[in-house]
Formats: structure tokens, C-alpha cells, sequence
């Protein structure tokens, strides 16, 4: 099964709709533009049922084989929001809302599902369901979650789950899948540290909390160095030092620090959070300050299922003759993972090229990859519920 043909008569068609995503970019829930035309573009295929509104602004579409014998049905998800990153490729068919751009390549994989679809509902050379799922807010916003807390799954009795994002880096229209842990965990903690304010020129009259948020900044990163298994994956980044004075001759009374937390296993995250708050506390103790620790845990693991992952790179090697089945976990975070905890499935990467990186303002999703892509999710349906 290599490329699909149709696809190749399709790629004009297809293209256009991701410019237009491309030019009107929305973000996280307010995704009301794109699941509308995408509910429209899903009726005027012929689906038997589009459903909106599921997780907030989701939006599914449920094509049915021509046969439903064995009543397997399969999931494909893409995801449709952007991010507040104001662009910079010089496309003619830029964003036109400033501050706002598809720096992901989520238009991208909108248009290969939304492609993948009509291709299906016009063939229906398969036995069982196919559900279409399209996600808002994956930028931070928890949509995978909230459309999985909104029954998605339940609902339409999905029993396998595939997702798909680009990778720049890797050749256009080739792939990259690995089982088990494919993304990190993505946390986020707050610390807020107080002490006693004062002039800069007498440090001794004060309990310095620039220096005790220094010292904890330090003493988290022994954290990953002397508390976790080296033989396993963990992260920790302060990314925020903040206060409310903004002179130079002043200590202030409270400094906060934000930062995240990444891990691939479900007890290294257990010992991050404990060893963050630990250690914030204890090191602000012996400065003779107070530090307080809010731990949030963000998206969970991207976790592979070990045969779905097989069953995903079979599909892909027949369309790019060859897979990286040893690709490296990343440490970003992925919200396919709620539907991943729900049901078996894998999340594959499709090449964008030598592009520039994703949340990069010069980045492009690469139209080229459109053809594979949109093989791929309309293989896993073929191949996982093949015609009687």
C-alpha cells in the first residue's frame, strides 16, 4: 500500500483547505471557525453522523464500512488549534490575526484527516467503523481530556486510538514510532518564597529571598542529578524568576519561581513532585525563609501499546518502505495521551523536512507530507478493519 493515488488527485484540494486553516488561526477552545468548516467539509463527504460541540468545540465524524460484521471500531485524531506566536514565514497565506499562527502544523494534520475522510467515505472498502476526531486545545488547554471526559470514547465505543504529528528534521513523508513511553509527562510547579524585604545595602538585616530562589534553582537540579535512576528520563527547568519590585537597591519580601517538570515514567513523576517540594522547602528553611510549592500535573505519558504500535508501523512502512522504529522518546508533552490511558492505540511522526522547529515563528508545515500522512490514517482503518 504505498501512497494512495487519490491522494495525489486529492493534494490541491487538501492543500487548499490547509491554507485556509493556515490563514485563520484560533486558539486552544475558540476554534469555532475551523471545527465549523471542518463539521461542514465532513457532511459534504457523505459521513453518517457529524457530531459538534463534543469536549466544547470537538468535532466527530463516524464513517461506516460496507460491511459491519465483526463491529470493530477505530479512532483517528488530529488536532486543530494554534498558538499565540505572531509569524514570520513570508507565506502568501499567512496569518491574517496578528499574535496568533499555526506554528505546530496543526492545520496540517487537520487537512490529512479531514483528506483521509472523504477518501474513506468514498470507498468504504472496510469492515467495521471509523471514527474521525477532531481536537481543540491541545496547546496547553487539556482538549484530548476534556473530549474523553465528554464520552467520546464511551459514546462511540472506539476500541483502538491513532494519532499522528509532523516532525521537521525527519525526510518529508517518512516515519518515526517507537513502543512505550513516546512523550514526557509535562507538569508545572509554582514556588513562591518569602522572607524579609529590605535596603539592598543591609543584606544582614534581611532574609534574602533573590538568594534563597537562587539556591533552591540550583538544589532542584540535583533533583534529576542524585534522586532518579540514570538510566531513566526526567527534567527540570525554572523558567520564571519573578518579584514585585523592580529597583535595584531593594531585597524584596516574596520571589517566585515557575518551571516545568518532565518524566517518562509514571514513579520518576511521583518522585519529582515529592522531591520538588522537598527540596524547596527544606533549602528556603535553612536561608531562614519560607517557601511555598503548588505541583500541577499537566498531561500524562504518551504511552505506545506495544502491538498497535506494530500494527501502525506496518501501515507506515507500506507507504514509506521503511520505519524508525528506534527514534528517541521526546520530552515534550502530548494530550493524545488521555485517549491513549482509555484505549490501545499509537501515535506516529510523519516527516516535515528540513523545516524550521515546531512553536518556532518561521515554522511551516510541509504540504508535501500531505499524501503520506493522509495514506497513513486512511491505512490504519483499511488495515485494521479490512473488507470481508
Amino acid at each position: 500500500m504505498p501512497v494512495k493515488n487519490r491522494f495525489a488527485e486529492l493534494l490541491p484540494e487538501i492543500t487548499a483547505w490547509r491554507h485556509d486553516f493556515h490563514e485563520h488561526p484560533e486558539l486552544l477552545y475558540d476554534v469555532h471557525r475551523t471545527a465549523g468548516k471542518v463539521a461542514q467539509l465532513l457532511r459534504d463527504f457523505g459521513c453518517d453522523e457529524v457530531t459538534e460541540g463534543v469536549g466544547r468545540t470537538g468535532v466527530v465524524g463516524v464513517i461506516r464500512g460496507r460491511t459491519d460484521s465483526r463491529g470493530r471500531v477505530i479512532g483517528l485524531r488530529a488536532d486543530m488549534d494554534a498558538l499565540p506566536i505572531t509569524e514570520q514565514t513570508g507565506a502568501e497565506y499567512a496569518s491574517k490575526t496578528p499574535g496568533k499562527m499555526h506554528a505546530c502544523g496543526h492545520d496540517g494534520h487537520t487537512a490529512m484527516l479531514l483528506g483521509a475522510a472523504k477518501y474513506l467515505a468514498e470507498t468504504r472498502n472496510f469492515d467495521g467503523t471509523a471514527v474521525m476526531i477532531f481536537q481543540p486545545a491541545e496547546e496547553g488547554g487539556g482538549g484530548g481530556d476534556a473530549m474523553v471526559r465528554d464520552g467520546l470514547i464511551n459514546r462511540w465505543k472506539i476500541e483502538e486510538v491513532y494519532g499522528m504529528h509532523n516532525m521537521p528534521g525527519i525526510p518529508t513523508g517518512s516515519f518515526a514510532i517507537k513502543p512505550g513511553a513516546m512523550m514526557a509527562a509535562a507538569d508545572q510547579f509554582d514556588i513562591t518564597v518569602t522572607g524579609k524585604g529590605g535596603h539592598a545595602a543591609k543584606p544582614h538585616e534581611c532574609i534574602d529571598t533573590m538568594l534563597t530562589a537562587a539556591q533552591i534553582t540550583v538544589a532542584l537540579q540535583s533533583i534529576v542529578a542524585r534522586n532518579i535512576d540514570p538510566l531513566k528520563n526526567a527534567v527540570i527547568s525554572v523558567c520564571v524568576v519573578s518579584t514585585d519590585s523592580t529597583a535595584h537597591n531593594v531585597i524584596p519580601q516574596v520571589v517566585k519561581l515557575k518551571g516545568t517538570a518532565r518524566s517518562l515514567a509514571p514513579e520518576v513523576r511521583d518522585q519529582l513532585e515529592e522531591g520538588i517540594t522537598r527540596v524547596a522547602t527544606h533549602v528556603a528553611a535553612a536561608m531562614g525563609a519560607r517557601a511555598e510549592v503548588v505541583y500541577e500535573r499537566g498531561y500524562p505519558v504518551t504511552m505506545n501499546d506495544e502491538q498497535a504500535t506494530i500494527w501502525a508501523a506496518d501501515v507506515a512502512r507500506q507507504i514509506a518502505g521503511d520505519v524508525d522504529l528506534e527514534m528517541q522518546p521526546m520530552m515534550g508533552g502530548e494530550d493524545f495521551s488521555y485517549m491513549l490511558n482509555q484505549r490501545p492505540g499509537a501515535y506516529i511522526f510523519v516527516g516535515n523536512g528540513d523545516s524550521a522547529m515546531v512553536h518556532h515563528p518561521s515554522y511551516n508545515f510541509n504540504d508535501d507530507a500531505i499524501p503520506a500522512g493522509a495514506s497513513w490514517y486512511a491505512g490504519m482503518v483499511e488495515a485494521r478493519m479490512p473488507a470481508a
